[in-house]
Formats: C-alpha cells, sequence, structure tokens
C-alpha cells in the first residue's frame, strides 16, 4: 500500500522548460500586437492632435460628417466653419478630420475595392 501512495505522489512530473517557457508565446504575441495594431494606431492618434492644434483661420478642412469648409473662427474647443457664402456652423475641434486632400486620400481604397 505504501507502494501505491509513493507512485501517486511523485506521478506527475513538471514539463521540461519549467513556467517561463510557457510565457515565452504570450509574449511574442503581444511584441506583434504592440508593433503591427498598438504602435500605428498611437502615431496616427498623435499626428491628428498635431493637426488640430495647429489650425488656424484660412484653412480648408472637412469633418467627420462630411462638411467641407473654411475656416473663419476658433477657440480652444470649437472651430467655426463657412460652408456657403455667409453660412456658417460651429463644430467641435475634435470633429475635424483633416484637410479635403487627406480625405480623399483616406477614401480611395475604400472606393477601389
Amino acid at each position: 500500500m505504501v507502494d501505491i501512495a509513493y507512485a501517486q505522489a511523485t506521478g506527475a512530473a513538471p514539463p521540461p522548460g519549467g513556467g517561463l517557457a510557457s510565457f515565452i508565446p504570450l509574449i511574442l504575441i503581444f511584441i506583434v500586437f504592440y508593433f503591427l495594431l498598438i504602435r500605428p494606431q498611437q502615431k496616427k492618434a498623435k499626428e491628428h492632435q498635431e493637426f488640430l492644434r495647429n489650425l488656424k483661420k484660412g484653412d480648408t478642412v472637412v469633418t467627420n460628417g462630411g462638411l467641407h469648409g473654411k475656416i473663419t473662427g476658433l477657440t480652444d474647443t470649437v472651430v467655426t466653419l463657412e460652408i456657403a457664402d455667409n453660412i456658417r456652423v460651429k463644430v467641435s475641434r475634435s470633429h475635424i478630420l483633416g484637410t479635403p486632400q487627406t480625405a480623399t486620400a483616406a477614401e480611395a481604397p475604400a472606393k477601389g475595392g
């Protein structure tokens, strides 16, 4: 009976390589996700924040809603756009998408596919 108890206690040997070896694939997956997904998104967001900080009167911009207009007034949070002669709308600065050139460049692959 002692032989049975001894066999059960030492029956399962730990896998070779220890605990660190089992985490290496997870670490590699995280590194791949960082360089393929997270880092490019952070870079694009940083560039967009810089673009929003550098807005000035007279710039032509496109909003997230698709309005094209010329900036006639700026505050810290609101941009006043002239979308036609004597027609002005106020838009939150965070809803400015970019310039008309960047908006059409971002839209072009979606139309082609």
